[in-house]
């Protein structure tokens, strides 16, 4: 088990399998040192845990929430890449989408539910440049997607 996993564990989480791509794209492309991991929306178990428009639907708690989950799928997706958490460096950036009602400008705080959770789960590590941008919708109806670019090393010191 990875420290990275370990410290899941004490937080009360588990790293899911990596979820299935739904359309026609790859879960991650690896290239060099980073890690582009494609858009993960909030599945757990392998149900969607969230659907609607934050502020129409759901608050920015639930959004939060949300993201949390995609950001915790985004690193099973890494796991599945790379083979093992212990050759995650770093996590470089964060970009959030947010299923928004039409008057509701508070993206940056339902896309802290992902940053949050990095930085708590992974330190300095954690930290990142990011974007929350709002959109009129998401596949699935979701609230929340996700992308993650990480910095990896190439073997495990």
């Amino acid at each position: 088990m990875s420290d990275v996993e370990q410290k899941l564990q004490e937080m009360g989480l588990e790293l899911p399998e990596a979820p299935t791509p739904v359309a026609a794209y790859i879960p991650a492309k690896h290239v060099g040192e980073l890690v582009y991991v494609s858009g993960q929306i909030p599945l757990k178990d392998g149900e969607i845990a969230y659907t609607g428009k934050v502020g129409q639907d759901l608050s920015t708690k639930d959004g939060y929430e949300a993201a949390k989950i995609c950001a915790l799928n985004a690193l099973a997706v890494v796991k599945s890449t790379i083979g093992s958490l212990e050759k995650l460096v770093e996590v470089v950036h964060v970009r959030g989408y947010v299923n928004s009602a039409p008057d509701f400008g508070e993206q940056p705080e339902v896309v802290n539910g992902a940053s949050e959770f990095l930085g708590e789960l992974l330190g300095d590590r954690g930290t990142h440049a990011r974007a929350a941008v709002g959109v009129a919708g998401l596949p699935r109806g979701v609230p929340v997607e996700i992308e993650m670019v990480v910095r990896v090393a190439s073997s495990i010191p």
